[in-house]
């Protein structure tokens, strides 16, 4: 038995494999890769755990958080707000904008200003320019909308009354006449 111990000792190394680790080189030892994967994958769900973890905080960062998400949708759904009133009250949506373009220049500059930082992408002459398209337009249109907005009404009135007038009655109609009475 010495000689055949001696020679795959030589062959094989002593309490070592020299065949495995010499295909090691050649080839990624399948055991050694998958516990590697699964120590990865273990330090990623750590990782995640960590960022996706349930941090206490205080009633003040809640409050801040809550209001950093408030600008954008009331902006956006105040604009939209805007032109609904436009149309359903013209008059209160009229008197507003001429309150609006009472404000002084310097203070639609600081408006301009904040809102530009806040967003990021705003650009203060572009602000000003829309401004002053608005409070043009609004001063040309008004008196015209209104005044298209009486005549509508008065049309949908007189059509109203032709509407009624050229009904007949009940009573002059033939085909019911003849059917009342055969009952």
């Amino acid at each position: 038995m010495g000689v055949i111990e001696t020679l795959f000792g030589m062959l094989f190394g002593r309490g070592r494999n020299v065949v495995a680790e010499t295909a090691e080189v050649f080839r990624v030892n399948a055991e050694a890769d998958a516990a590697r994967g699964v120590e990865l994958r273990g330090a990623a769900l750590q990782q995640f755990g960590q960022e996706f973890r349930v941090v206490r905080r205080g009633w003040f960062d809640r409050l801040m958080d809550a209001l950093n998400r408030v600008p954008r949708p009331a902006m956006a759904l105040g604009t939209l707000g805007l032109f609904v009133t436009a149309m359903v009250d013209p008059i209160w949506f009229a008197e507003r904008m001429a309150g609006i373009s009472l404000v002084p220049e310097p203070l639609w500059w600081l408006l301009g200003a904040i809102v530009s930082f806040y967003f990021g992408a705003r650009h203060q002459a572009k602000g000003q320019e829309f401004q002053r398209q608005i409070a043009a337009t609004m001063a040309a249109s008004v008196p015209g909308v209104l005044d298209n907005i009486q005549q509508i009404r008065a049309f949908d009135e007189d059509m109203a009354d032709e509407v009624a007038q050229a009904q007949p009655a009940q009573d002059h109609n033939p085909a019911l006449a003849d059917w009342r009475a055969g009952r």
